[in-house]
């Protein structure tokens, strides 16, 4: 065939209808020259991974490394490889192998921020769980800080309005959450997977409810205490650096559960909301909010790329399969809705902060873990937005023996 260049048949996988510019180090380019949105296949290191692990990961692998580039808005990229396929066929490796003298290309190491798997070893044990979660979230605190902003809320935000902002949308989040579980003064809550405090920071000062939140990440516990004495809530308020299931009191009013079912495990779930549910007092209430698949036959485990860089053996469900085993488990379920749309706003809105504090998040962290948390907040914003994910809240409630769960007719809180 004519040379027509590495580019063009990279660009074989990119929506047509959706203008992106495409250049290689060969020389070749494709797609209209004065789009906003280039990616650039910066050297034979980025055709290599894409050619030696094909799909996700090799576009993981050779983005986060520099050697593939995007210009202008990531999501825009994304999405034009997302609709696309964003996986060159056997076709196209085919001729890039024989057109351009490739025929000796070999697997290129991944970059150290990609987590080495070891088969045979059990999932979600308590040592691994803890692995887990410090190599997603003991980062940086102040990397966090620039990607999440002053409410250090790392869960989707929920928008009263379209034209909120962050902020706003986080505290929105909280409040909904606190009014769902129908929070008053002199309650007791247990915030499991707490982060860094926000729920517990909310209950406590906007409610007067006595709130203890559990962290596996030491850093965001240390964070947390910090922060709750800064504000004067020692009385109310705690964070511990704790795994939940050593949580030793029970007796609780309520309990927040945001953003850590992912974490847990599809084979754990019974185990775990039977837990939550012993921790709980007769009427009290359990908000679930956790990312969700759209059907019951998706796969559970993330893709390679999450996987393998941002939330090792992460598992997502179904919210059928949530609530159901919430009932199984002895939880009368009394309120479910999708924040989907939501997330991906939340997603837009720290990718932009990431952008806005790009050079500060690089001298901290280096230039490719800052890359990997870009480009799995984009890609994310992506699932969103084509239903290939969802985000759920779900409201269960302890009845007494008697089947009584004191609740109101109708739902007293307001979205």
């Amino acid at each position: 065939m004519a040379r027509t260049g590495i580019a063009a048949v990279f660009a074989r996988v990119i929506d047509t209808t959706i203008p992106i510019r495409v250049s290689a180090f060969d020389g070749s380019t494709a797609g209209p020259l004065d789009a906003d949105v280039g990616i650039e296949l910066r050297t034979p290191t980025a055709l290599s991974y894409l050619l030696t692990s094909p799909g996700e990961l090799g576009l993981a692998r050779a983005y986060v490394t520099g050697h593939l580039r995007v210009t202008g808005d990531l999501y825009t990229a994304l999405t034009a490889l997302s609709a696309g396929g964003e996986n060159l066929g056997l076709r196209d490796r085919l001729d890039l192998l024989r057109d351009f003298g490739l025929r000796h290309v070999r697997p290129v190491e991944p970059p150290p921020e990609e987590i080495v798997k070891r088969h045979g070893l059990l999932r979600h044990t308590r040592q691994r769980d803890s692995k887990a979660v410090s190599h997603h979230y003991d980062v940086s605190n102040r990397f966090y800080s620039w990607v999440l902003g002053p409410s250090m809320s790392y869960t989707c935000a929920c928008y009263p309005k379209p034209d909120s902002s962050l902020e706003e949308a986080q505290q929105n989040k909280h409040d909904l959450i606190a009014r769902k579980l129908g929070l008053r003064p002199g309650m007791r809550l247990l915030d499991v997977g707490c982060g860094w405090g926000g729920m517990v920071m909310h209950a406590a000062a906007e409610y007067g409810v006595e709130a203890l939140g559990v962290t596996l990440s030491a850093q965001q516990a240390a964070w947390a205490q910090q922060a709750i004495k800064a504000r004067g809530l020692d009385d109310l308020a705690e964070v511990r650096h704790l795994d939940y299931r050593d949580v030793p009191e029970d007796g609780f009013d309520a309990i927040s559960s945001i953003g850590l079912t992912e974490h847990v495990g599809a084979k754990q779930l019974p185990e775990y909301f039977a837990f939550l549910r012993g921790k709980l007092d007769p009427y009290g209430r359990l908000l679930n909010h956790c990312i969700t698949r759209p059907a019951t036959n998706f796969p559970a485990r993330a893709g390679k790329f999450i996987d393998r860089y941002v939330f090792p053996d992460g598992e997502l469900e179904a919210v059928g399969e949530i609530i159901s085993v919430m009932q199984d488990s002895g939880f009368e379920v009394r309120h479910s809705e999708n924040l989907r749309e939501h997330y991906a706003m939340t997603l837009r809105g720290w990718c932009d902060n990431l952008t806005t504090n790009w050079d500060e998040a690089v001298a901290e962290v280096g230039a490719n873990r800052a890359r990997v948390w870009l480009l799995y907040m984009a890609a994310c914003r992506v699932g969103f937005d084509a239903r290939v994910i969802e985000l759920h809240q779900v409201l269960g409630v302890r009845c007494d023996d008697t089947g009584n769960a004191s609740v109101p007719l109708r739902p007293d809180w307001t979205n």
